[in-house]
This record gives C-alpha cells, structure tokens and sequence, in this order.
C-alpha cells in the first residue's frame, strides 16, 4: 500500500495577502456563516450569482439610495433617518456600509436588510448568528466613531418582521474573536476544509465551484482506505463509488451559441444579441440564456456586443471556417492567481507531471478500450488485449518519452479498429464512402470524412476545456503532459485526453451511425477533405447532444452531464493541485 507521507504535495501558499486593507461587515457574516464561503469571496475572489443573490440585491436597492448623511458624533443634535453610510474601524481594520441607521436622542441603531426570515427561538424570532455578527460589526464601528449604539435591527423581507439584536459585550467579543480569525485564514492563504452534511450548502451559489460533497468524499477516501482507494487499480480495475451528496445540478441551464454562415454580423441591443446578414435580421440570442458564442470563420462581432459578453462573463470563442481553434474573448473573471502560482510552480517538478500524465494517459486508453467493447461489431481479442497491455505500461512508464510511445501504440491499435465502429441504427454497414476511406488517425489537413469529423471535434471539445480552466482559475497555456508551445492550450489539452473518446468520437460515431452527416456533406479539395455548412451544422448538433448527455460518475454514483463532467473534473484537479486532496481521479467509464 502507498504511504500518503512518502508522496510530495503542493503546499499552501503562505504568502496571500487580502485586499483590500478592510474586511468588511459582510465577510464577517460570511466567515460566521461558512469560512469557506468567505475564503472563496474575500481571497480568491469568487462570486457567483443565485436566484437568492439576484432576489437580495432586488430588495436592497431602495436602501442603496444615498441618504442625507450622517453628522459627526459630536453635532448630532437631533432625530434623522439615513441610508446608505460607511464608516470604518481603524483599530479593528472593520468597514460596513449600513442599510439604514434611525437616530433618536443621539442614540444611532443600525438597521439591517436580509431577503429571508427570522429564525424561530424557543420563546421568541431571533436573529441568525452570521446576521447577528454582521450587526455587531456595524455597531463596533459606530462605537469607534464616537456614536452610542446600544443595539441593532434585522429586517427580513421574507415576513416583514424586524428582529432586535442588543449590542451586550458577549456579542462583541464574539464578533471581534471571528473578524481576527477571519484576518488570520485570510493570511495564511490555506482555504478551509467544507461543511459536512450542512443544510446551508443546498442554497450556497458557490456550491459548484466548493463542491463540498466530492470533496469530502475524497478527503474520507483516503483517511479511511488510504491512497489506493483513490488511484487507478491494477488490471483494470477502478476504485468503488462512494455515495456522495450531489449539490450541482446534472446540467446547466445555459447552452453554448454556434454563429456560421460565413458574412454574417452579431451585435447587441440591449440584453439581445442580433445576428444580421448585411442589414437582414437572421436571430436573436439572449445574452443571459447562453455559456459561450463560437463564432465559426468569417463573422463580425461589434465591440458592444464584446463588452456586454465580457461583463456577463460569457466567453467568445474564435474558429477558422475550417474548425481550427484560434483563441477566446474573456471578461476579467478569472482572479485566482493563487491556483495559477501552484499550477506554474508544479508544472515545473518532474515527479508531479509524470504522475498526472501517466492517470491521463491510462484513462485515455481504457476509455478508447470501452469504446470498442460497447460499439465494435466484432472487436479483436488481440487489440484488447494489447490495449490492455498498454494501459499498465502507462501505469509504470518512468518517464514522459516513454508514455508518448505508450500513448501511440494505444492508439495506433484503436483507430485501426476504430472502423468496425461504424455502423446504422438498424446495424448494416455504414456508407462505404466512410468505411473504405478511413484507416488510420491522419489531420492538418484531414484526408478522409471521419478523421474531418474528428478534427473538428477535437477542437471543439479543446475549445470548452479552454474555456473550463479560465472558470477554475487555471492558465491553460501550461501543461503538465503537453508541453508548452506559443498559442496551444496545453492544460486543457491534457485534461481533454481522457475524453476524446467519450465525447467526440462517440459524437463523430452518432452523427455516420444515424446520418446525420452523409458522403455528401463533404469537399473533397485534393488530398484534403472539408465539411459543408450543412455538415459542421449537424455535427455541433451531434457534438451538443453528447456534451448534454448524462453519465454516471464511477467515484461519487451520481449522474451529470459530460459538460458539467468537464468543469467537475477541472475543479477536482485544482484541490489536488492546492493540496486540498491528496490525489486526482481521472474519469474513466464504466
């Protein structure tokens, strides 16, 4: 068995510092409420809307208006009502902005707005812990600024119930002993392990990027079994599920757009994105309806259209005609710099990268593996066996020349079968255009149909790994398996291994098997062969018909998109990267 404590791991980076140089009364209540929650928002920066978020700001924008002020302690000499004030604590290195503050007879009481209602004590409503902690902050402030404040107010708009919190020194203590915590995690930049079984995780719209359920589940994994419960087994085998909690949802609402027609304009208007031929209207998009928007060849996109994407922080992604994946338009959403420190720094110890290249590279074949087992009319027991072969020579190659050669022999003996893959959904052969054209793996540029199919496929898929490692926080110009070269984006060229048989060759098989894309769908330009408009148009559809295909992950027994799969898995090797958990698992079907 493999001892954890004779295995290096990425460690913490003692040196992030928060900014700015307040904490404020909101991240107090953050840190009371779920200490990783307030890690992920006040040091990495991360935030994402919810149906309770969107709702929450709703009801605060009529006490975001500006109010008349507040008099300094010593001139204030009569009753007011003001909104909107900020104040801050020098000692305390404490800011809030209070939602309402009711002066009477110099006495200032806070009032504060919460979207939800009041918990149900034994006698009496109270006021939650987090929300009591946020008005204790504020009054702390006050205090230092020469105001009395005996006590505070939680409005919750849910029951209109307003819920009186007194300021008593037990309060403040607590309050003052969780902001110097707070300051303390901050410091020391080592995010703090997620709630276990918490009814406040369901509700959090971080909870696809916490993941507290996975994670959980493999920091269990190997505290109970050790580390072989997490790693790849011999001969084959893969480790058992374990139930986890599923808090994501098994797939996104949003959908990604496809523009091309060649000539074709995309601009805005309001929240809408016009397609137009010339001045002809051809579609509208809404911008909050969708995940990315490939534009594919010769399309314009205004700059208006640009930076609304970019503030709603939906990628642009640029293609030749011909599918060559050219680049990406992004907003400045991707702040965790320190993921990317770890990642350079890793990317940089040789151990680390042969031991993720050869679970890539392992994975990558047993997939290809399956593939035959489920699809081939007639798969050959001596390619199975060799593949077999191959996915332990990947398991123990000892360095990263010798599992490119393990990667090529795997698959060399895939594609060669890779024909009697091709077939109707009645099982007759498929178009003999497709079945005598194809051998063997060939691209730049493709000389046959099906390897035209993959080329695009591959680009798309290396395509929405780009765009899942700038989500995360990774740079995907740096590889741990491909090394890095001007333009390509390695990491998610790496991450994409495991998956290129899952998604799109099973994609390319979906769209010959069911014709969706005939021998006429094709160019054939010397020893070149090209896809029609009418061809790529059918294959995004077989492309997006997998992506939203549901699948059973093997290590947590529970069913999501291949989409969401992709953003899980990213997510899941940037905790073993931080040092959150002690290995990967790569996705390998069952």
């Amino acid at each position: 068995m493999a001892s954890l404590e004779n295995i290096p791991k990425p460690e913490p980076d003692a040196e992030r510092k928060p900014q700015p140089d307040y904490l404020p009364a909101r991240m107090v209540n953050e840190f009371s409420y779920c200490p990783r929650l307030f890690f992920y928002e006040w040091v990495e920066g991360v935030f994402q809307e919810s149906a309770d978020t969107v709702e929450g700001a709703v009801q605060h924008k009529r006490v975001d208006r500006d109010g008349p002020g507040l008099p300094a302690a010593e001139d204030l000499d009569e009753d007011l009502r003001t909104r909107s004030v900020t104040l801050s604590s020098e000692t305390h290195r404490l800011i809030a902005r209070m939602d309402l503050l009711d002066v009477m007879q110099g006495v200032v009481t806070p009032v504060d707005y919460k979207r939800g209602r009041p918990r149900e004590g034994k006698e009496t409503l109270e006021a939650w812990p987090s929300d009591r902690v946020q008005l204790a902050v504020q009054g702390i402030i006050l205090r230092e600024n020469g105001y009395e404040c005996r006590e505070g107010i939680v409005y919750y708009a849910a029951t209109k119930q307003r819920v009186r919190v007194e300021l008593d020194e037990a309060l403040v203590t607590e309050t003052l002993g969780l902001s110097s915590l707070a300051w303390t995690t901050a410091l020391e930049g080592v995010i703090p392990p997620p709630l276990e079984d918490s009814p406040k995780c369901p509700g959090c719209s971080l909870v696809s990027i916490c993941l507290p359920g996975e994670t959980n589940t493999l920091r269990s994994a190997v505290s109970e079994s050790g580390l072989e419960q997490l790693s790849l087994f011999p001969n084959g085998s893969k480790p058992p599920a374990m139930e986890t909690r599923r808090l994501v949802t098994p797939r996104s609402e949003l959908r990604p757009a496809y523009v091309d027609t060649q000539g074709l304009r995309v601009g805005k208007s309001g929240e809408v994105l016009q397609v137009k031929d010339k001045e002809t209207l051809k579609q509208e998009i809404r911008m909050g309806e969708i995940s990315q928007l490939n534009l594919m060849g010769n399309i314009q996109i205004t700059t208006q259209a640009v930076q609304s994407l970019c503030g709603q922080s939906v990628p642009v992604c640029y293609f030749s005609q011909g599918g060559w994946f050219y680049g990406i338009t992004a907003g400045m959403n991707t702040k965790n710099v320190f993921l990317r420190k770890a990642q350079y720094r890793l990317a940089e110890e040789e151990w680390f990268c042969l031991r993720l290249a050869r679970k890539l590279v392992a994975g990558k074949i047993r997939n290809q593996r399956t593939m035959l087992l489920r699809n081939h009319v007639e798969p050959d027991a001596r390619t199975l066996a060799e593949m077999k072969t191959m996915v332990e020579r990947a398991e123990t190659s000892k360095n990263t020349e010798e599992l490119l050669g393990v990667e090529g022999n795997g698959a060399r003996a895939y594609f060669q079968s890779f024909g009697g893959m091709l077939k109707s959904e009645a099982g007759e052969q498929a178009p003999e255009a497709f079945r005598l054209d194809f051998h063997a793996r060939n691209r730049r540029p493709p000389r046959d149909a099906v390897n035209a199919l993959l080329s695009l496929g591959y680009s798309m898929l290396a395509k929405d790994l780009t765009v899942t490692c700038y989500a995360v926080g990774f740079d995907p110009l740096m590889g741990f398996y491909h090394q890095p070269r001007y333009g390509r984006p390695a990491l998610a060229l790496d991450l994409m291994e495991p998956f290129r048989p899952l998604i799109v060759d099973s994609a390319v098989l979906n769209a010959i098997n069911t014709r969706m894309v005939t021998p006429a769908d094709f160019l054939t330009v010397g020893k070149s062969v090209a896809l029609k408009p009418s061809a790529r148009k059918a294959f995004y559809r077989a492309y997006e018909l997998r992506m939203d295909t549901l699948v059973t992950h093997p290590r947590f027994d529970y069913r999501v998109s291949y989409r969401r799969l992709l953003e899980i898995q990213a997510r899941l090797l940037a905790r073993w990267i931080e040092g959150e958990v002690d290995d990967y698992f790569v996705f390998v079907t069952r």
